[in-house]
C-alpha cells in the first residue's frame, strides 16, 4: 500500500509516494519529499471519462466572472513581459480565454491542448512566457511536462501557473478542489518552491494559487 504502485513521485522524480488517505474509492499519497499529494493510479479516470469532464466545462472568453478570475495570472505575469513578448497557453481547453486576454494586452499566443488544441507544433517553438491556468492538477506524469515547460522557454522567460494550493489537511477529504474527480496532483506552495530549486527557477506567488516562475539567463 505504501506508494500505490509508484516506486517514485510523479512530480519531483525523487521521494517515494506514501499512503495518505483513503476516501470512498479514491486511494491519495503523500511525498515528502516535494510536499506533493497525489491520487494513486488505480482511483485515476480514463482519457475517455476524463474528456466527458472537460467538455462539460463552460469557460466562456467573454465571461467578466472568469476573466477576472484569470486576471490573478495575467495581470502580474503581463507586467513582467516586455513588449511583443512571445508565449504559449498549455493546456488552454476549449475556449482559451486567457489566451485572448494576453492577446489584448499586445502579446502573441500560441495555442496547445492534448484535448482541445493538439498541435504538436507548437511543442517545437520556444517561448518568452507559458502560462498554465488551472492544468497542473490534472497532469498525470507532472515532472515530465515541467521538463518539458523549461525546455521550451527562452532564457528569462517566465512560466505562470494558476492552481488550488493545498494548505489544510484536515479539510482536504471535503475539499472542492480535491472532489473533482479529474485533479490528480495537488501541490503545496512548498511544491513550487522545491521543484524552482530543481530547475533553478526565480519563484514569486503574486497573490494565492498563483505562481511565477522565471527561467535563468
Amino acid at each position: 500500500m505504501a506508494g500505490a504502485g509508484l516506486r517514485h513521485c510523479p512530480v519531483c522524480h525523487e521521494g517515494q509516494p506514501a499512503h495518505f488517505r483513503t476516501i470512498g474509492k479514491q486511494s491519495y499519497l503523500r511525498c515528502h519529499t516535494c510536499e506533493a499529494t497525489i491520487m494513486a493510479p488505480p482511483s485515476r479516470l480514463s482519457a475517455v471519462e476524463e474528456r466527458r469532464i472537460y467538455e462539460l466545462h463552460e469557460n466562456n472568453p467573454e465571461d467578466a466572472g472568469y476573466r477576472r478570475f484569470l486576471s490573478k495570472l495575467a495581470d502580474p505575469l503581463m507586467a513582467h513581459l516586455p513588449p511583443g513578448a512571445e508565449g504559449l497557453d498549455f493546456g488552454c481547453g476549449p475556449g482559451p480565454a486567457l489566451a485572448g486576454m494576453l492577446e489584448e494586452g499586445g502579446f502573441t499566443v500560441a495555442l496547445y491542448d492534448p484535448f482541445f488544441h493538439p498541435d504538436n507544433a507548437a511543442l517545437t517553438r520556444t517561448y518568452d512566457f507559458i502560462t498554465c491556468t488551472e492544468v497542473v492538477e490534472h497532469l498525470h506524469e507532472p515532472a515530465e511536462v515541467f521538463g518539458l515547460l523549461d525546455q521550451l522557454l527562452r532564457p528569462g522567460g517566465w512560466l505562470g501557473i494558476m492552481t488550488c494550493f493545498q494548505t489544510d489537511d484536515a479539510r482536504f477529504d471535503n475539499w472542492h478542489y480535491r472532489r473533482d474527480p479529474t485533479h490528480v496532483v495537488f501541490y503545496r506552495q512548498a511544491t513550487f518552491q522545491w521543484l524552482a530549486r530543481k530547475h533553478g527557477w526565480a519563484l514569486e506567488v503574486p497573490v494565492k494559487d498563483v505562481v511565477l516562475l522565471r527561467k535563468g539567463r
